[in-house]
């Protein structure tokens, strides 16, 4: 039998975050305040990682509520129909001997999931000074927000649209061991 380890988001030192070109110019920055993640590895080896990651789109925040509330709608998320973002995976492929992976699974928004890949950044496992051991990691990746059926748009009277297709993920997470469990 193989010792399973559970491992939990720390939202206090994680990030959800999300970029997308507004106006063709510059990039409007969003995170999700809601979001937790049953994270499963062999012992403590994160190439073995099963991941089930989920997040309330009801807590985009722009710093707009105008925006937001836009957001909520059936023109993007579609909070009244679709209660959450998920993100499954199990495969985990190593890049380079420095900490690079590159992470696929499966992305579900409004019901519609595609395979994507994230790049990761391990940083490593320590004990903090409670004694807690904890585990660090960057994810990034790109995707195209029409896949997911996210298409509102305006066209600018110069040419161009008001938002860009391709949303910049960017993520800090920070886990926390909590439990060996027999499999």
């Amino acid at each position: 039998m193989a010792t399973k380890t559970k491992w939990v988001i720390d939202p206090a030192h994680s990030e959800i975050a999300f970029k997308v070109k507004h106006l063709m110019i510059t990039n409007v920055k969003g995170i999700f305040a809601e979001y937790n993640a049953s994270i499963y590895t062999t012992g403590e080896d994160f190439m073995t990682a099963e991941i089930d990651f989920w997040m309330n789109p009801e807590s985009v925040s722009t710093k707009d509520e105008k925006r937001d509330g836009h957001l909520k709608s059936p023109d993007f998320f579609d909070i009244a129909n679709h209660k959450e973002i998920t993100f499954e995976s199990n495969t985990i492929e190593k890049v380079d001997g420095d900490g690079s992976y590159e992470l696929w699974g499966e992305l579900t928004i409004k019901g519609i999931t595609k395979k994507i890949k994230l790049d990761v950044e391990f940083g490593g496992v320590v004990k903090d000074p409670w004694g807690a051991e904890k585990a660090g990691f960057a994810i990034n990746g790109k995707i195209n927000r029409k896949d997911w059926g996210l298409t509102w748009n305006t066209t600018l009277e110069a040419g161009g649209v008001l938002v860009g297709d391709t949303v910049n993920i960017s993520c800090e997470i920070e886990l926390l061991k909590q439990e060996e469990v027999e499999s």
